[in-house]
């Protein structure tokens, strides 16, 4: 257990998430979900969540299987393609996350989503994390779009809006 980790966690407080996202920062980014369903056949999720309760980090439980964890409860594998993809974001640890379902998974290498993760966090040092989290969803559906063109009327499947994880 990294004693530094779980002081970060134990005062970052749920409201962190509309300090750097206000609403209409959330609305921007729903909107660019919608826009962005609209190139392609995937699905995108964004959720951010402040910080993990005490016991997941006495745990060590990683953003990464927090993330994972994420993906499952929000349903995200559950499309008709299985290209679902989760973007998430963990203030506490300023780590972000990318989670695809095996759809796109088998089509795009780990390397690539670690580079869009690299991107949007570079952003994020700036205290950018609305455009961090655009640029990811531009970023993410151009490997949809690629993948999973479009065909016919959009299908949305999941809900556009990002999620805040209490």
């Amino acid at each position: 257990m990294n004693p530094g980790r779980l002081l970060r966690h134990l005062v970052t407080p749920d409201w962190a998430v509309n300090r750097v996202l206000p609403r209409p920062a959330m609305q921007r980014i729903e909107e660019a979900i919608e826009a962005s369903e609209r190139r392609h056949g995937g699905q995108v999720r964004v959720a951010v969540e402040a910080a993990l309760d005490p016991w997941s980090v006495l745990r060590d439980l990683s953003a990464r299987e927090r993330a994972i964890d994420v993906f499952s409860a929000l349903r995200v594998w559950d499309t008709e393609h299985n290209n679902g993809v989760l973007l998430y974001l963990l203030l506490a640890d300023h780590d972000i996350e990318i989670v695809a379902d095996r759809g796109i998974a088998r089509k795009v290498p780990d390397t690539q989503w670690e580079a869009i993760c690299r991107e949007m966090e570079s952003r994020l040092k700036n205290h950018d994390f609305e455009q961090a989290v655009i640029t990811g969803i531009d970023a993410v559906s151009a490997h949809l779009a690629r993948h999973f063109p479009p065909s016919g009327a959009p299908l949305n499947e999941l809900p556009d809006s990002p999620v805040q994880i209490r």
